[in-house]
């Protein structure tokens, strides 16, 4: 058994593509029509046949209190590996990106989080 899609709802379809591809670096794999919505994937560069992730319509009525809480608690919905977090912060800060919490040293780990613009707040984070 393998991860092969990861979901991430979004406020916006076109606007989460705009980021997670122009901004973040992802690379689009399937855009497939569904009714009003499609079915949208993402995956990274570096590896073309991984894990995709997929920008799910936020519509569904129990979305907007899950993502609620969990911005208002400050809790990232998924993470994403970098190879230095202090580097991607640089890079991102400079293209727009807002984050709320900078890079910050936890044991081995450095993480940093930001707003993706389309009602999720994501972590980075490098080990080392």
């Amino acid at each position: 058994m393998k991860i092969t899609h990861m979901s991430l709802f979004v406020d916006d379809q076109d606007k989460a593509l705009a980021f997670y591809t122009d901004v973040l670096g992802f690379v689009k794999k399937h855009e497939v029509p569904i009714g009003e919505d499609r079915w949208l994937t993402v995956v990274s560069p570096d590896a073309l046949d991984g894990t995709e992730l997929v920008l799910e319509p936020s519509s569904h009525p129990a979305v907007a209190p899950f993502r609620e809480a969990l911005i208002a608690d400050g809790i990232p919905f998924t993470s994403f590996g970098v190879e230095d977090v202090e580097a991607e912060h640089a890079r991102l800060t400079a293209l727009g990106v807002h984050f709320t919490q900078p890079p910050t040293q936890m044991g081995p780990v450095t993480t940093a989080v930001l707003d993706d613009t389309c009602g999720n707040l994501i972590q980075i984070a490098s080990m080392g």
